[in-house]
C-alpha cells in the first residue's frame, strides 16, 4: 500500500506518464490524466481506443509503467516522485472524463523518491512492493 504521505502527492498531481510496448518491443510513453481511487489507477482519452496505449493493451500487452513525478524545488535541486509498475487492462466506467472506456491498472511494484519526511524508512529510491487484495 501506498504510504499516506504518497497518497498525497498522487491526489495532488495531475499528469502522469505511461510506458507500453507495442507487437514489435518497441516501447512508448505519452503524457496522461489519471484518477486513482486507492487501489487502481484509470487513464482515458478523447477517442482512446485510436490510441497507441489502448492498442497495445488491447493486443495484450498488459504490462505498463507509471511515472508520476515534479520538482520540489530548483534550489536545492529536488525531484520527487513515484514509479509504478503494473497489469492494465480496459475498462468501461463513469470516470474523470466522463462514462467511457478507461485503462485500468493494478500496481504490483512501487518505487518512491522524495516524498516521505527525511529519516522516514520508506524515504528510500529502493522498490516497495504492493501487496493488493
Amino acid at each position: 500500500m501506498f504510504s499516506e504521505q504518497e497518497l498525497a502527492y498522487l491526489q495532488a498531481q495531475p499528469l502522469a506518464r505511461i510506458a507500453t510496448v507495442d507487437n514489435d518491443g518497441q516501447p512508448t510513453v505519452v503524457v496522461v490524466g489519471f484518477q486513482f481511487d486507492g487501489a487502481r489507477f484509470y487513464i482515458s482519452g478523447h477517442q482512446l481506443g485510436t490510441m497507441r496505449k489502448y492498442k497495445n493493451i488491447v493486443a495484450g500487452h498488459h504490462k505498463v509503467s507509471l511515472i508520476i513525478d515534479d520538482l520540489k524545488s530548483f534550489r536545492p535541486w529536488q525531484p520527487r516522485g513515484i514509479r509504478i509498475h503494473g497489469i492494465a487492462e480496459v475498462v468501461q466506467r463513469q470516470g474523470h472524463l466522463g462514462p467511457g472506456s478507461y485503462l485500468a491498472i493494478t500496481p504490483l511494484v512501487s518505487w518512491s523518491w522524495g516524498i516521505e519526511e527525511p529519516g522516514s524508512e520508506l524515504g528510500r529510491a529502493g522498490p516497495k512492493k504492493i501487496k493488493w487484495p
